[in-house]
């Protein structure tokens, strides 16, 4: 068994307004906040680099489920692959931050699905090794920075903003008690969006500094890929996973999204029978990456739309394409 013990959630004081990303795209301010669902969203300041920020989330994780890094056994990150520095792991420094010296350390990297899938091993980590009693989740997120807002091809992505979060899970409660988590790729994407330099296939030079964003490589293929695949994905993943925990969706108190555009945001719970109140949409925010549904926990916890209880469910999405789903359940105070 695994519960989340603790969530820490970390967010720069710079905001880029739906105005000013209007300004930098040239699309009327009305698309960004309606058609986009940007309100606002947190952009880094100068101090704010990826796995620092997780850092400074994991702290808050441990403080509220009162407990110290020293009684941490594994570090798992989630930074992105847009970090401090370029082939380097993460995960060592989070350990640095919260003092988690006896812990052994690992990136974890599966693009905006990366939470649920570090849930996924956790529980397999806690399964298979006894002495494994305690596990961190944390990670930090900028990949803003990649965005060119003249490209109409990455619109869809002009939401990532940027931040920190993390999880503590314990092997008991009290706390949100993982059920079940269900994840799904679909390979046929598998290089559509990426950083076309930088890497062996181009690498970086001096000429091709300013290539060095996120591009969608095949932006025809995406749209019809998606258009097909991205909702079955979805309600595949949720019901999969609230059928391997013994739920249906109907038993739902709150579902956790990733930020999307909010035609599909309402799209995913009319088919699951929710209402809007049992989600949280994200416009003043953003799109945190992999971070959205640990955000999205905190606010609803806050907003006092779950408590002891209450069945949950998170999901989220990757380019790669993957998906992922989880259950959980407050158990105890």
């Amino acid at each position: 068994m695994a519960y989340l013990q603790g969530l820490g959630v970390y967010l720069p004081v710079p905001r880029m307004t739906s105005g000013e990303i209007a300004a930098a795209s040239g699309l009327p301010e009305w698309v960004v906040r309606d058609k986009l669902g940007i309100h606002q969203k947190p952009v880094p300041g100068p101090d704010d680099h990826s796995a620092h920020m997780g850092g400074w989330a994991a702290q808050k994780a441990l403080d509220e489920a009162g407990i110290d890094g020293e009684d941490i056994d594994v570090v798992i990150s989630i930074t992105d692959e847009h970090k401090e520095y370029p082939v380097w792991s993460s995960a060592p420094l989070i350990a640095q931050m919260v003092g988690a010296e006896g812990a052994w350390a690992v990136d974890l990297n599966q693009k905006c699905a990366s939470f649920i899938t570090a849930l996924a091993v956790a529980e397999g980590l806690f399964a298979a090794r006894s002495k494994v009693n305690t596990i961190l989740v944390a990670g930090g997120y900028r990949n803003g920075d990649l965005i060119d807002y003249q490209d109409e091809n990455v619109r869809f992505m002009y939401d990532l903003a940027a931040g920190g979060g993390a999880a503590v899970l314990g092997r008991n409660g009290p706390g949100l008690k993982l059920l079940s988590t269900w994840l799904k790729t679909d390979p046929a994407l598998a290089e559509s969006v990426r950083v076309p330099v930088g890497g062996t296939a181009q690498p970086l030079t001096s000429d091709n500094l300013d290539a060095y964003k996120l591009r969608v490589a095949e932006p025809e293929l995406m749209k019809t890929r998606l258009e097909a695949t991205s909702m079955p994905g979805f309600l595949e993943v949720i019901g999969r996973a609230l059928e391997d925990a013994g739920y249906a969706a109907a038993d739902l108190d709150y579902l956790a999204l990733l930020h999307m555009k909010p035609s599909a945001h309402k799209a995913v719970l009319g088919r699951l029978g929710l209402r809007e109140n049992q989600s949280t949409y994200l416009a003043e925010y953003g799109h945190l990456g992999q971070l959205d549904p640990i955000l999205s926990l905190r606010l609803a916890e806050e907003a006092g739309k779950i408590g002891p209880g209450s069945l949950i469910a998170l999901a989220a999405a990757g380019v790669g394409y993957h998906w992922g789903a989880a259950v959980l359940r407050w158990e105890g105070a």
